[in-house]
Order: C-alpha cells, then sequence, then structure tokens
C-alpha cells in the first residue's frame, strides 16, 4: 500500500536549530549596527503598510531599519543595565511594545525627525479602524460595477439589483458614521468605492545616541493606533507576565 503523504515526518530538532540561527544572525546584526551607527531612534506606525515601509527603507539605504521581532530585538540590545550590549540600550528595550522598529543611522535627530513628520499617505481603511468621516450613498446607477459584481455588493449589504443589466442601488445607504468601528464589510464598500480614511505615518519616539550613551524621550504625536496595533501590545504584555 502507497505511503500517505500526510505521513511525513518533520524533523522539529531541524526547525528548531533553522530558528535559532535566523534569531543569532538577527542579534549580530543589530549589535553590529550599534557598533557602526552614531544614532538610533525608536519610531512607531499608525496604519501600517508593508509597501509604504518599502518606500521608507528605499529612502533610507544609507541607514537600517528592523521592524517587528521585538523580543529578539530586546535581546539584542539587552533588559538591563546588568546585560545590555552598551550604556543606556536597556532604555531602548523598555520601548519596543507593539507596532515599533528600530532605525540606525548618522543622520541628525533633527534631520530625522523633519524627514518623518513630512512623509504621510493616505490609504484604504481596514476593518477596526476608525472612520474619520461619515459616508452615505444615493440611490441610483453604480456604472462603475461590472454586473457580475452585483451579487458580491449585495452580499456587503449593499441593497443593490440589476436594472437592464447595470448595477443600482435602489435605495440610500449609509456606508458609516464619523466615529464608527469600521467591520470588515464596512471597509470593503469603502475600498470599492475609493474611500480613503487611514493614515500611514511614522513617529519619532525616542533617540539613543551612540558616543554618549543617553537615551532621549521625544514629544511626537501618538497617532491613531489601530486595533491590530493594540492587540499586538496586549499579547506582548500577556506573553510577558507569562515568561515572568
Amino acid at each position: 500500500m502507497p505511503k500517505s503523504k500526510r505521513d511525513k515526518r518533520v524533523s522539529l530538532t531541524k526547525t528548531t536549530k533553522k530558528g535559532l540561527e535566523v534569531k543569532q544572525n538577527l542579534i549580530e546584526e543589530l549589535r553590529k549596527c550599534v557598533d557602526t551607527y552614531k544614532r538610533l531612534f525608536i519610531f512607531s506606525i499608525a496604519n501600517m503598510r508593508n509597501n509604504k515601509l518599502k518606500d521608507i527603507r528605499s529612502a533610507w539605504k544609507h541607514s537600517r531599519i528592523f521592524f517587528g521581532k521585538n523580543k529578539v530585538m530586546i535581546v539584542a540590545l539587552g533588559h538591563s543595565p546588568s546585560d545590555e550590549y552598551k550604556d543606556n540600550l536597556h532604555e531602548v528595550s523598555k520601548h519596543l511594545r507593539g507596532e515599533v522598529g528600530l532605525l540606525f543611522t548618522n543622520r541628525t535627530k533633527d534631520e530625522v525627525i523633519n524627514w518623518f513628520s513630512q512623509f504621510s499617505e493616505t490609504d484604504f481603511a481596514r476593518a477596526g479602524n476608525k472612520a474619520t468621516f461619515t459616508v452615505n450613498l444615493d440611490t441610483g446607477p453604480l456604472d462603475q460595477f461590472s454586473h457580475s459584481m452585483e451579487p458580491q455588493l449585495r452580499q456587503l449589504g449593499l441593497p443593490t439589483a440589476l436594472k437592464k443589466g447595470v448595477v443600482t442601488l435602489i435605495s440610500d445607504y449609509e456606508v458609516c458614521k464619523e466615529g464608527d468601528i469600521l467591520t470588515p464589510e464596512q471597509a470593503r464598500i469603502l475600498k470599492l468605492f475609493g474611500y480613503t480614511m487611514a493614515e500611514f505615518k511614522v513617529m519619532i519616539r525616542s533617540v539613543w545616541d551612540a558616543e554618549t550613551g543617553e537615551f532621549e524621550q521625544l514629544e511626537t504625536p501618538t497617532g491613531d493606533r489601530s486595533g491590530a496595533m493594540k492587540e499586538e501590545e496586549e499579547k506582548e504584555e500577556d506573553e510577558s507576565n507569562e515568561e515572568n
């Protein structure tokens, strides 16, 4: 009898070893950056979008950006004064919670703050985001949609029908009110109709100086944290409590 593919064994030992190697390489890269660059900035992101972060990486090729893997970054920098890689890096570790990242650069503090304060891009909101304005749809034909889209629109809750082959809204419809926490259906409708409510923005929160070891908390806008970001912070806090 042929052996089922479902019976294929996977070596957890190899997987674990590979994972440890990846983490160790990241730790070494982080410490190399600490030794190489003059400043280390902590930043947070409102309305995270991978393609937008990729644009920032391209614009800052002269520097290094690390995002995610907070626990590994904390290990690399140090939890406390007794195990920190360099003076006051444990202060950086204290702030590695939620959707935050590290920027290693030789640019000055003013250059970094000025550049990021001017960088923001709008995008479509996702479920869990807050509606920034009210959206109402009026009765009438929806010429932008093909007839094949009508069932999908109706499934999202829109009062639509096909009239002479044209997708038509048969009654006025309120998609959302300002301040609503968007559902997946609302977010999908807003995207289909081209309404952007999310703003991708990077906030510089603090800076560590490699020469002096000084850590400085910066006064910056907190931004509108998404529901996903809050959940991630709560998850990390729970995991931290379990480990302790």
